[in-house]
């Protein structure tokens, strides 16, 4: 009988191998779709493809709508030091619980969206983003790839948590 490995297979024995391959799949279509706006727009290009939504050119020094952007070059540091310890804390959790389908789906799309957005902050210092959503004038904050897996991943979390309670009733 086969050994199972203590680094890929958690304490349910199932592997966590499937989960990071689905957050190395989320990391890569970001980072690809990052390579082609930096190489074909500057920042600030837009193009129009519908009426609700544009792809852009925009560089976001701070989290999640900007926030902190403005603050003098430490939040770099501090947001990638924060999506490390995230990556690190998500892969134990993946480990523990590789069995649990949906929470380990959130988890490796939150995964797959922070290292994506941990790398940027490294190479650029800066995060890349280019989905523009708008209505009636009025533009969502624009992100990208890893921005919609850690809102994915995070509204998949909530649901397996309001599942889990409505089965412990």
């Amino acid at each position: 009988m086969a050994t199972r490995s203590k680094s890929t297979f958690g304490k349910s024995g199932a592997s966590m191998l499937p989960w990071l391959g689905l957050a190395l799949i989320i990391f890569m279509a970001d980072q690809f779709t990052k390579v082609l706006i930096m190489g074909y727009y500057q920042l600030g290009d837009s193009t129009t493809v519908t009426s609700f939504f544009n792809i852009v050119r925009a560089h976001n020094t701070g989290a999640a709508f900007s926030f902190l952007a403005g603050a003098g070059g430490w939040q770099r540091w501090f947001f990638t030091g924060l999506g490390v310890v995230a990556a690190l804390f998500i892969v134990y959790m993946l480990r523990s619980h590789a069995g649990q389908k949906l929470f380990s789906f959130a988890m490796a799309c939150i995964l797959g969206g922070a290292i994506g957005n941990v790398v940027d902050r490294l190479l650029h210092g800066y995060v890349v983003d280019f989905l523009d959503f708008h209505w009636r004038g009025m533009h969502f904050a624009a992100f990208n790839v890893a921005d919609a897996g850690i809102t994915i991943g995070a509204i998949c979390l909530i649901l397996d948590e309001l599942l889990r309670v409505k089965r412990g009733k």
